[in-house]
């Protein structure tokens, strides 16, 4: 086998024993996660995603390593609009804290199939009509620009095509099942509510994969670093939700951030025949507008916490001694 063959093969098996890992080890019965178990998971993910990167600096040299980093962090951070639809569709749906873990296992397990189905798709357009790249471009530029125009994020369950064709296909129970995603009642099969979770939680990341997929084509074509950097993403996504899900509403500018990586992303692969942009300069911008959107939410939330507090406690005038 050639090394490439073997990088790919080593790769997968390795994602796969992790999964394994995850899901038969930590995760055999379930749990509610604490937020200091999401930290731990959150930073095995990131470590492990450095790790690799620094294997492949020293294997293929810093061009390489630094295109991958770039994606990945492209990447990691356009996964935070999942992690805010995730949180509106489990409020939507209702669905026991014990039970979310098993959704997002399966979840981003699917994702992780379609995702790497629509990179070959990507990368053979690209090889074969190079002016697709155009089309990407355009297409982030219009994408970047509609989000930043419409930052409410809003989910519509039920006006999903594919959750309705489940519920016109198959029949749904009324209340959940544990976490069985499918059960029998008088020999019949049926599916649960927490199979429809499953289901608009695949659709909706199939959504942003449309936006997240072109954008790391605008920093390499090499279908190995765009798959490995895409995957280290969303393997690190589940953990980064259990430890955000209580603070998505403090990060009030980070869709504006992500709005201005698409629309940069965009301009790139749109100019990339004319001016070559050397990657430290498109990890540099990318680093720094993702930096300044969320310290300015930070700083946000600061001031109205504060203002929070002086509003409460600064009602009344303070008592004076010996008045009546």
């Amino acid at each position: 086998m050639s090394p490439v063959t073997l990088a790919w093969i080593g790769f997968n098996l390795f994602v796969l024993a992790m999964l394994a890992i995850d899901l038969g080890v930590f995760n055999r019965k379930a749990h509610v996660v604490s937020a200091r178990e999401a930290s731990i998971w959150v930073t095995i993910w990131v470590s492990l995603a450095v790790i690799f990167g620094i294997g492949l600096y020293i294997l293929r040299g810093l061009t390489p390593a630094l295109q991958y980093f770039t994606g990945y962090i492209i990447e990691y951070s356009l996964s935070m609009d999942n992690i805010f639809v995730f949180v509106l569709i489990f409020s939507y749906f209702a669905v026991p804290a014990v039970h979310q873990h098993r959704v997002l296992f399966w979840g981003i397990l699917g994702a992780l199939v379609m995702r790497a189905t629509m990179i070959v798709a990507g990368a053979t357009l690209i090889n074969q009509f190079h002016w697709i790249i155009y089309v990407f471009g355009a297409f982030l530029i219009f994408t970047g620009i509609r989000m930043a125009l419409h930052q409410e994020t809003e989910v519509h369950p039920e006006s999903n095509p594919l959750i309705r064709l489940v519920r016109r296909l198959l029949p749904v129970t009324e209340n959940y099942e544990g976490s069985h995603f499918f059960v029998r009642r008088a020999g019949k099969l049926m599916v649960t509510p927490l199979f429809v979770v499953l289901v608009m939680v695949e659709s909706t990341d199939l959504i942003f994969a449309v936006d997240s997929i072109p954008a790391i084509f605008a920093v390499t074509t090499d279908p190995f670093i765009v798959y490995t950097s895409n995957v280290f993403a969303i393997l690190g996504l589940r953990s980064l939700y259990f430890l955000l899900r209580g603070a998505v509403d403090k990060f009030h500018y980070l869709s504006l951030s992500l709005a201005a990586v698409l629309t940069f992303v965009g301009v790139k692969m749109v100019l990339s025949d004319v001016y070559h942009m050397p990657v430290t300069v498109s990890l540099l911008v990318i680093v720094t507008l993702l930096g300044l959107g969320v310290i300015a939410s930070l700083i946000r939330t600061r001031r109205s916490e504060r203002a929070s507090a002086s509003s409460s406690g600064g009602g009344r005038p303070a008592p004076t001694h010996g008045a009546e």
